[in-house]
């Protein structure tokens, strides 16, 4: 159901091409065609498929997140590091003399015409199972790609790379980076091309203190069928050192004009585009955090989830096709100020008001498109058919409309607004370099290395006690009071999906989230009505409309009523319910 709401790099020697050689006195293998690297122990493996051409081109010296296919060749995940820039193509020349640029850049860089074929089956197995496999060709050279999407960091993806004869894609040389399940499907299904990328790239290396980045000025096309779209887009890859190089060259890129930061890529562009379908909105992926995590590592974890699900749902809100997506951006805004709000109890922070106070900036100019998308796509159609004899619900719905296309320009005004795309930036860049530990006194630094767990058990513990308070004498609670009771379970769910984790996955922990989760959405039912009012006394509609807009207060004032039992039920259901971190719970 809809609901309204959640150590510094320097030059490096390079290989010809440019790349840096890789470190830590490694050698290169190959598996199966694709280029790894290995401890020197492992030295004299052989490929193993015999007469597999291999692409010798050395990996970048960084260890990426590992991807779904990381366990079924026994490598060490190759990958990239990776953030792209949206903007306008007449803007290009612009960007490419910035002086961070023109300052840093090795030389005037190189120029290459890519040509890109993207396979999948015609079930797209591999695009379900986030992965995508292409083969791309650059002058003579063609090379097999493998790709997976970021699983828990927005700049990490896992790639790895063979040399291939041809534009036609090889499934043998695929198969290591394939998850068991898919293999057999594979093996069934023959691939299909997709959709093609036609780019002309202009790459340059630029050196920073911080570390060193390729990057590469992407214009072209797009083509599914008689379908394309147009590529304008800056893609920054680190080649070494921090990862923070990236988002410190995207904030100079950002000073000489407007650009979208984006993780987006190609590849699901492309997809999307042959299937006619807008960008996906997709939840947040659930948290995986070792009990014995400290809370340095805790917090950077908690914070990198919030920032891939906000990049990861710009592109559905940008589009405006999928009404998931302003809901979705909404949520990872508002799981990102719950986080920044649970920084706080190590101390005072100080950056930590002015990056709340812009993601607030930006959830508040997305509020009102999410709340006339309920109610277009719910509350009305739903009670229209219920009163299929009261007539104005045609006339309402179209003021509806116009009040709905005025949130949503509202909204796409503060997603081009150049203070977006520096908040966005500057987020990534504070959570890479865990700017946080600047901030903290000296006094409390210690906290950061405790176990996370132990922090978890007091931070839950006094949310939950304030849930508690705030209920009490359920039954009589004003409308207003349950509003403030609504808001503390919220808060407490975003906290124990942040920390429940450091608790495994106990039968208690189920119990408990499944409970909390039923409350909460009891309580947010019960505002929607409340936010259905205010739209109502708000909207500036025909005549015929008034009849409509009476049924629905008179339709909500009832269900109000018939509300009640279900969420006193479900009050009575969370209370009842062991917490997770006790330590009798610890038992189950």
């Amino acid at each position: 159901m809809l609901k309204s709401d959640a150590t510094p790099a320097r030059k490096t020697p390079g290989a010809p091409d440019g790349n840096p050689v890789p470190k830590h006195n490694q050698r290169t293998q190959y598996a199966a065609g694709f280029l790894r690297q290995v401890e020197p122990a492992e030295t004299g493996a052989k490929p193993a498929i015999e007469g597999a051409v291999i692409d010798q081109t050395p990996l970048q010296d960084t260890t990426p997140a590992p991807g779904p296919a990381q366990s079924n060749a026994g490598a060490r995940p190759a990958g990239e590091i990776e953030l792209k820039l949206l903007v306008d193509a007449d803007r290009m020349a612009h960007f490419n003399a910035a002086p961070v640029i023109a300052t840093n850049a090795r030389n005037k860089g190189t120029r290459k015409h890519l040509k890109s074929v993207y396979y999948d089956t015609a079930e797209r197995a591999l695009q379900r199972s986030g992965l995508s496999l292409r083969v791309r060709q650059s002058g003579a050279r063609f090379v097999q790609t493998v790709k997976t999407d970021a699983e828990d960091d927005p700049l990490r993806r896992g790639e790895w790379e063979a040399s291939v004869p041809s534009l036609a894609p090889d499934v043998a040389l695929a198969m290591p980076f394939i998850p068991e399940k898919l293999r057999s499907h594979l093996e069934a299904q023959p691939l299909e091309a997709v959709f093609t990328a036609d780019v002309h790239r202009h790459a340059r290396i630029v050196d920073l203190p911080s570390g060193t980045v390729e990057i590469a000025f992407d214009q072209g096309v797009l083509t599914a069928g008689d379908r394309s779209i147009p590529v304008s887009e800056i893609e920054l890859e680190l080649k070494s050192g921090s990862a923070s190089t990236i988002y410190e060259v995207a904030l100079r890129l950002a000073e000489q004009g407007a650009v979208k930061p984006s993780i987006r890529a190609k590849s699901a562009r492309g997809f999307d585009l042959a299937a006619g379908a807008p960008p996906s909105a997709r939840r947040p992926r659930k948290l995986r955090l070792d009990p014995s995590i400290t809370l340095d590592d805790a917090f950077a974890t908690i914070l990198r989830s919030c920032f891939l699900h906000l990049l990861q749902s710009l592109p559905a809100a940008e589009d405006g096709r999928n009404p998931e997506g302003v809901h979705q951006l909404r949520v990872s805004l508002r799981r990102l100020r719950a986080a920044l709000d649970l920084m706080r109890s190590v101390g005072a922070l100080s950056n930590l008001d002015a990056l709340r106070s812009e993601a607030r900036w930006l959830a508040q100019d997305l509020s009102a498109a999410r709340d006339w998308d309920v109610f277009q796509l719910e509350t009305l159609p739903t009670i229209a058919k219920a009163c299929a004899s009261v007539t104005g619900f045609d006339a309402l719905g179209r003021a509806a409309a116009e009040c709905q296309s005025d949130a949503y320009r509202k909204a796409h005004q503060a997603l081009d607004d150049r203070r977006c795309a520096v908040f966005l930036i500057g987020l990534g860049h504070w959570i890479e370099t865990r700017g946080w530990r600047n901030d903290v006194a000296a006094e409390d630094l210690g906290q950061l290395a405790e176990p996370a767990v132990n922090f978890a058990q007091r931070i839950l513990s006094e949310q939950y006690a304030k849930v508690l308070k705030r209920g009490r004498r359920f039954k009589s609670l004003s409308t207003d009071e349950l509003h403030r009771v609504r808001l503390a379970t919220k808060r407490l769910r975003y906290l124990s999906e942040f920390l429940l984790p450091l608790f495994a996955d106990r039968k208690s922990v189920r119990r408990f989230s499944r409970r909390l989760a039923g409350l909460q959405e009891e309580l947010g039912a019960f505002n929607d009505m409340a936010v259905t009012a205010s739209l109502l006394d708000g909207l500036d509609a025909e005549p015929d409309s008034a009849i409509a807009a009476a049924a629905i207060a008179g339709w909500q004032a009832r269900a109000s009523i018939g509300v009640q039992p279900s969420l006193q039920g479900a009050w009575r259901d969370f209370t009842a319910a062991r917490v997770p971190w006790s330590r009798q719970a610890s038992q189950d």
